[in-house]
């Protein structure tokens, strides 16, 4: 898959498949899934992406919040997310 379609994957449907995925109870048919993003965002991640990812899909941040409460700028915080969503969206690829 080329970076253009991952980039694609990554807005709007997939941010919100993203979020339901995370938010299923680890009995679902999807928990697999939810344990390896889980994983991911943990290991894999750097700790500021991680910090940002976490606050964005679990604490329900937005971009104008996590830039606030961070100390950064809004370009600062969609970069980031956008690598984090990139390693995410690699690791799931070759996973699953």
């Amino acid at each position: 898959m080329n970076n253009r379609i991952a980039r694609d994957f990554f807005q709007g449907d997939f941010d919100e498949e993203f979020r339901r995925i995370l938010e299923k109870d680890i009995a679902s048919p999807q928990s697999k899934i939810k344990k390896i993003m889980l994983k991911a965002i943990k290991n894999e991640l750097t700790a500021r992406q991680s910090e940002i990812i976490m606050l964005y899909y679990f604490k329900g941040m937005n971009i104008s919040e996590i830039s606030e409460k961070l100390g950064i700028t809004h370009s600062a915080v969609s970069i980031t997310m956008r690598r984090a969503r990139n390693r995410l969206f690699r690791i799931l690829k070759y996973t699953l």
